[in-house]
């Protein structure tokens, strides 16, 4: 049995729409990420889910049963805020032990419950101390431990490593990923941030515009993304996408011409392809630095230590992301030549709808 159905959920503040027509299913003990800009309707999304927010309509069944009807507590769902929302004149224990009181729990269950959160989240130490005694890390496990000991079948995160540092956001992640192991509950995490995303998720759902996007494991949408948004949302630094239009010979895939002359052949089936513009999309990794090829000029380098990545301009004005040896020579200015592999190209239609290579034959 699915653990989360939504069907057809659609919300509107006055007469601003934030979400329109979301259908999604979710299944047992999965991680899901709901990744997208700000204003895409991720968030509103979770509180509906959660019942801080009513949707207009749909539904949201949680293992079969309609809850959205219901009220937040009833809903056998867990929240972990953004801003922790910690009671800062009680204890560790009493945080995690509040909502259990106010649900009339028995005191012994309580305790068990709040003791065996805190070995899972190795903060046994910290039970004791209040909240202004802890690091932004301490505290973001008390609030995910809060969460834990109402054993829900679904926990909801909302952006819960966006207060954190670099280096302790980074540890928190490989903590998030480990707990997941230890919860019997599904998790939908909502993030702007992708690498959260792409590292936790079994699957990422892509927002935009009120709408998913994609729903798919984190190197599928990276590697196939269903439109021109996705391609440029998903990968860090973003897809490279350059008008492009179709020219003679392929052999059955498309070839194109980009502005400045350079003829790229593809592996993206020429059959199917939609009349007008297209773009030819390009991840990093896929444009080197070399000896022959395509003319770009040099206008940033960011060097990443096992390599670097060159942002250039070809002849005709476009921007371009390439990747060089970690030791590249290149510098700001440059006339330097970039080598396009063209069979891991993709290419985007005037609609916007992504074409990829065609899979290899087993």
């Amino acid at each position: 049995m699915a653990s989360l159905e939504l069907i057809d959920i659609r919300k509107a503040f006055g007469a601003t729409p934030v979400l329109d027509g979301v259908s999604l299913t979710m299944e047992a003990k999965e991680f899901i990420a709901f990744l997208g800009p700000s204003g895409s309707g991720k968030s509103t999304l979770l509180r509906i889910i959660a019942g801080l927010e009513t949707a207009d309509s749909g539904e949201v069944r949680l293992e079969g049963e309609r809850i959205d009807t219901l009220p937040p507590g009833r809903r056998g769902v867990a929240m972990v805020f953004q801003h922790y929302a910690l009671y800062p004149h009680m204890t560790v224990r009493e945080n995690m032990a509040f909502g259990l009181r106010n649900a009339k729990v028995p005191g012994d269950e309580i305790a068990r419950r709040v003791a065996q959160a805190a070995a899972v989240l190795e903060i046994e130490a910290q039970l004791d101390k209040k909240p202004a005694q802890m690091s932004g890390g301490q505290r973001q496990r008390v609030a995910i431990g809060r969460a834990i000991v109402k054993q829900p079948k679904l926990f909801l995160l909302d952006e819960p490593l966006s207060n954190l540092d670099a280096a302790l956001r980074m540890r928190t992640r490989v903590e998030l990923a480990q707990l997941r192991q230890r919860v019997d509950a599904a998790v939908i995490m909502v993030t702007h941030d992708q690498a959260e995303a792409m590292t936790l998720a079994d699957r990422m759902v892509v927002m935009n515009e009120r709408r998913i996007q994609q729903v798919g494991a984190p190197m599928e949408v990276y590697r196939r993304p269903a439109n021109a948004f996705v391609a440029r949302f998903v990968g860090s630094p973003a897809m490279t996408l350059l008008p492009a239009t179709l020219a003679d010979g392929g052999d059955g895939h498309a070839r194109v011409r980009l502005g400045d002359g350079t003829e790229v052949a593809t592996r993206v089936a020429r059959t199917g392809l939609p009349e007008g513009a297209l773009e030819l999309g390009l991840r990093p990794e896929h444009v080197r630095v070399a000896a022959e090829g395509t003319a770009a000029t040099v206008e940033l380098v960011e060097r990443l230590g096992e390599r670097t990545l060159v942002y250039g301009r070809l002849a005709d004005g476009q921007a371009i992301t390439a990747e060089d040896e970690g030791d590249s020579r290149a510098r700001i200015g440059d006339k330097i030549r970039l080598r396009i592999d063209g069979a891991a190209a993709h290419l985007f239609g005037p609609d916007g709808a992504g074409h990829h290579a065609e899979e290899p034959r087993a």
